[in-house]
């Protein structure tokens, strides 16, 4: 692998330039850049484990294209065995940062697009496995990060893409030359946008004849001519800027994923990183498989988090002096109970993964889907009970200022000490990462990424298979499976 390290990574995006903006101003380097620095850190665990030998097993594999040692973020799944080490090292990074470590997209739209690329061909004679493969050797070999393209902007969502005002609420090609493709249109909250080398365009949702010039997958540099980011606002970023580092709750990492805006404006794809172009029938299974995946791994990532946020509590608690009240123990047992349902289900949707015909392997997408289902309620829960275990001082606590100052400062650490021996500063950078963890930002991203709660429910019913069940209700109480038309 050429990138070996975190620093390494770090480095590595010194070499590109991406056209970022934040509040209206360019980022030069988003490895320096308060706002995306962070985040970057975020990432540059990933890479860092990899380089552990403790680490190794799960956060490398064995290519099935060139039989090099890989990171498991460039990885095809190959087996249950695959699936199950991407969900206990998604859990341990979380752990490890308690943010989003961004390349989970990346790898779940890789993972999409060749099992779909091989169908491609086989159904239309078409070439784009062969392509891609190539291009993901370079992302292997290389070791980049891949941010995964799906969410187009929708605009008036009662119309379809071919159907919009404006065509560009869509990615969509514009124009068609002897040696690529252009396109234009934007996707919305790309995690680990501004600080990916690659970017992998995929439809977002399954489309007709109509919308023919919507149905492509591509691949392009971040940096590319024509791709603008807008970098997202999160909760707690003014913080940052202004160098605040117990206030902002988790001074090392990124609130969430550092979501952005990517915008191309007429940009030139070549013929050899599009992987579909137009094959509508497809649409539809590409998505399905890059959701299931990605649904997949909330149950996993979200547990790490989970973690770092029980055992905040479990800390302040102790800092406060409630941890052995009866109440104190039966809410973080109830949390930990969340956290460990939620889990299972990322585990067993792995466990009965199932072989695609390219022989990548799928998770089973009805326990996926259930599996986001449930990070939509419990991590919210997990959230509230850690408020309500915290009180409601977090609301209220005064800034790194009125501790530092040379007025007040003495009774900031007067009226918020707790437990006789413990610094107040403790208890106050303990409120504020509780507080970073249950606020807006992370909270929305539960609720949405990987798709709404709708989206799931709609997929839920979809696999629920109710004549089967139907089938076995009427087979106990012996009434016949179908009813004869009776003769007049």
């Amino acid at each position: 692998m050429k990138i070996k390290n975190g620093a390494e990574y770090i480095r590595s995006l010194r070499e590109v330039h991406p056209r970022v903006y934040y509040k209206g101003r360019r980022i030069e380097d988003v490895t320096r850049h308060p706002a995306t620095a962070p985040h970057v850190r975020s990432a540059a665990m990933t890479y860092a484990l990899a380089a552990k030998k403790e680490y190794a097993d799960l956060a490398t594999a064995t290519s099935h294209i060139t039989g090099r040692r890989i990171s498991r973020f460039t990885h095809i799944h190959q087996n249950v065995e695959d699936l199950i080490k991407k969900v206990r090292l998604l859990r341990l990074l979380g752990q490890k940062t308690g943010s989003c470590f961004q390349r989970c997209v990346g790898l779940d739209g890789i993972n999409a697009v060749y099992s779909v690329a091989y169908e491609i061909d086989k159904k239309h004679g078409t070439g784009y496995l062969e392509r891609f493969k190539k291009w993901l050797t370079y992302i292997q070999d290389d070791n980049l990060m891949v941010v995964g393209a799906m969410t187009d902007p929708k605009g008036d969502r009662s119309k379809g893409p071919a159907e919009q005002d404006d065509p560009d609420q869509y990615v969509h090609v514009v124009d068609r030359r002897k040696d690529g493709l252009v396109i234009r249109g934007a996707k919305l909250h790309m995690t680990g946008g501004v600080n990916s080398h690659e970017i992998l365009i995929m439809p977002t949702m399954g489309m007709d004849e109509r919308s023919k010039e919507y149905a492509i997958v591509c691949a392009l540099p971040v940096d590319a001519p024509g791709v603008t980011m807008v970098f997202g606002r999160q909760t707690g970023d003014d913080r940052r800027d202004k160098g605040e580092r117990l206030d902002v709750g988790k001074p090392s990492f990124g609130s969430v994923g550092g979501e952005a805006v990517i915008a191309f404006e007429d940009v030139f794809i070549p013929s050899d990183r599009v992987f579909m172009d137009g094959e509508v029938d497809l649409t539809g299974t590409l998505v399905y498989r890059f959701a299931a995946h990605h649904r997949a791994n909330y149950g996993a990532c979200k547990t790490g988090l989970m973690d770092v946020l029980i055992g905040a509590i479990a800390c302040l608690t102790e800092v406060q002096g409630t941890a052995k009240g009866s109440h104190v123990r039966d809410k973080i047992t109830e949390m930990t109970h969340l956290c460990e349902t939620l889990y299972s289900s990322s585990i067993a949707c792995s466990a009965l993964g199932w072989p695609t015909p390219s022989g990548a392997y799928m998770v089973d997408t009805m326990l996926a889907n259930v599996c986001k289902q449930n990070v939509t309620r419990f991590h919210f829960e997990v959230a509230r009970l850690a408020l309500d275990l915290a009180g409601g001082f977090i609301a209220t606590l005064p800034s790194q200022y009125d501790l530092e100052s040379e007025d007040v400062g003495h009774l900031v650490r007067k009226y918020f000490s707790g437990v006789a021996g413990i610094p107040p500063e403790d208890r106050m950078k303990l409120a504020r990462l509780i507080e970073a963890m249950t606020g807006g930002t992370a909270l929305v991203e539960s609720m949405h990424g990987a798709g709404s709660p709708q989206a799931q429910r709609i997929m839920i019913y979809r696999e629920s298979n109710l004549e089967k069940k139907k089938g076995l209700a009427k087979a106990l109480l012996g009434i016949p499976g179908k009813r004869r038309e009776r003769k007049s």
